[in-house]
């Protein structure tokens, strides 16, 4: 089946909205293309909150005005119609007298949620809306999530030996330095997924034995904020997860715990902590959590069912014992070889 030029151009805005992935929180991914007889007459992306949105900055890039009211507007997500850090989308895209625009899905969000749709053909708009719509929620699947289910989008990470252990060690041994499973490839793709997600947790047993830094070094893009989950509260002063810019988070259910070095958040012993973690992160605008271990802390989150994706490196050397690693059931999204390992993206929910 042939590809329709909607099709065509709604994937050119997809390509556009990622380039900021990573950068935009509390806002979504937004691209924008500009399209007059079959061909671009300008193009822009949302780069970071407080800054012009996706369609303000395709309208303006497009140099002979004229033609604008003859063209068709393609943007992924439906343009804002309220006043924030910046003016409504809508009434730009109506001053500039576009008539045709076509929506890759509505924005759920409570401010939009059709508000700006409704705008556009009140004013006389044709507007289509669902062209690539799910691959326009899967750009945008942590800002859907926040919104709708009232908690981050939870993304597990774990790399296993081909026999399933996360380490050749036993839980409670201990070591001087990692296990490393795989190679300089999949670490910098590790590094990139850190800088797109607003936060990283980990549980202390896997703080205390490898000291990660769980920042970004391989990749240019910001440190996510740093959460540690610790039942007992122990953290010791010196680990490197405490070389950051902002204060790390400390999850524990012992009140008396001494952290100086950490903002020390209490969980109540009868509700799960995942519930709990996810309540805290919510109420902070926290829209994206990686967690890359240990076992107990991963097993935990799909025990409970609080995870939407799962990416699980697999590297060719057996342990023959150890830590076992996590079992999860989910659709297999993605599978890619390196060197080392191979890496499979399960999805939760099948999208």
């Amino acid at each position: 089946m042939k590809e329709t030029d909607d099709i065509k151009f709604m994937r050119r805005c997809l390509e556009l909205a990622s380039k900021a992935e990573g950068l935009t929180y509390p806002n979504p991914m937004a691209g924008c293309v500009i399209v007059y007889d079959g061909k671009i007459l300008g193009e822009g992306y949302h780069l970071r909150s407080g800054e012009s949105h996706a369609e303000i900055n395709a309208i303006n890039s497009v140099s002979d005005k004229a033609k604008l009211n003859l063209s068709t507007l393609y943007v992924n997500l439906e343009p804002c119609s309220h006043f924030g850090k910046t003016p409504p989308c809508a009434d730009f895209i109506l001053s500039r007298s576009i008539p045709r625009i076509v929506i890759g899905t509505i924005d759920t969000s409570e401010k939009v949620s059709g508000k700006g749709i409704n705008r556009l053909r009140d004013a006389g708009c044709e507007v289509e809306t669902g062209i690539l719509e799910t691959e326009c929620r899967r750009l945008n699947r942590r800002f859907f999530t926040f919104h709708e289910k009232r908690r981050p989008y939870i993304t597990l990470k774990w790399a296993q030996s081909a026999d399933g252990y996360l380490d050749i060690l036993r839980s409670g041994d201990h070591k001087k330095e990692p296990t490393w499973i795989t190679g300089k490839p999949e670490k910098v793709l590790v590094h990139k997924w850190r800088a797109s997600e607003q936060a990283i947790l980990a549980g202390a047993g896997t703080v205390r034995a490898d000291d990660p830094k769980l920042n970004v070094r391989e990749w240019h893009g910001p440190d996510p904020l740093k959460f540690i989950l610790s039942s007992s509260g122990s953290i010791n002063k010196g680990q490197s997860v405490n070389n950051t810019n902002n204060k790390v988070v400390v999850f524990t259910h012992n009140s008396n715990a001494d952290i100086p070095d950490a903002v020390k958040v209490i969980l109540k012993k009868d509700v799960p902590s995942s519930i709990q973690i996810c309540d805290y992160l919510y109420s902070s605008g926290i829209q994206s959590l990686l967690i890359e271990g240990g076992a107990e802390v991963l097993n935990h989150f799909i025990s409970t069912g609080f995870w939407d994706e799962a990416r699980i490196f697999t590297g060719w050397d057996h342990f023959r014992g150890g830590v076992k690693s996590p079992m999860i059931n989910g659709r297999l999204f993605s599978k890619t070889v390196f060197s080392g390992s191979s890496l499979e993206i399960y999805s939760k929910d099948g999208s």
